[in-house]
């Protein structure tokens, strides 16, 4: 009896330490592929998920964010270990190469409110950390034009279909993600060396 409890005990112990080791931010800038794709190479981060955030759950369907008028924004919720990286420097990810924050409501050919650059905050901390990268950025003078990603609450995330999950490193020769997706990859290895992951 002793010994279960004691095995008990310490398989709680475990599980509470890992969960207090995971971290999560969900993030949109442009098209998900390729954001899903810059934080799968970054050190730290333990999951990424492509999915919508900004809307309801009755309009949380590609077919119908894509329309637009929905609230939603293709976005990517990162799992990370802090112990490991920081939200600063995921959120330096973020600005930095996942996308172009300057870009209001598209991303290179991709036009609409789904398309936003946004981050949605979980907590009034997650808030804090986020405006203060971007006064930072914008004090620096980081980015030729103002910065214009939105703060907005958190309400509910909602995974993507199937067939959007992993999609760069699926079809990594699809002329999309040639074009658009794999040249950020390229930019996280030559920027930041240090948190890039093959």
């Amino acid at each position: 009896m002793l010994t279960s409890l004691c095995t008990l005990l310490c398989l709680s112990a475990r599980a509470h330490a890992e969960t207090a080791s995971k971290e999560s931010v969900v993030l949109a800038g442009g098209c998900f592929w390729g954001v899903q794709a810059v934080f799968q190479h970054t050190k730290g981060v333990i999951s990424v998920t492509s999915g919508y955030a900004g809307g309801k759950a009755s309009t949380a369907q590609y077919d119908t964010v894509s329309g637009g008028a929905t609230g939603h924004a293709e976005s990517v919720k990162v799992i990370y270990d802090p112990k490991q990286i920081t939200l600063e420097r995921l959120l330096d990810v973020y600005f930095t190469v996942a996308h172009n924050p300057t870009e209001l409501n598209y991303q290179g050919p991709d036009h609409g409110t789904q398309y936003r650059s946004a981050i949605f905050y979980r907590s009034p901390e997650q808030k804090k950390t986020a405006q203060a990268r971007i006064d930072t950025l914008m004090a620096e003078k980081k980015f030729s034009a103002p910065i214009v990603t939105t703060l907005e609450p958190l309400s509910t995330f909602y995974p993507a279909e199937d067939y959007h999950q992993n999609y760069a490193t699926l079809h990594p020769y699809q002329p999309y993600i040639l074009m658009h997706d794999a040249p950020k990859l390229v930019a996280l290895e030559k920027t930041f060396p240090e948190f890039y992951v093959k």
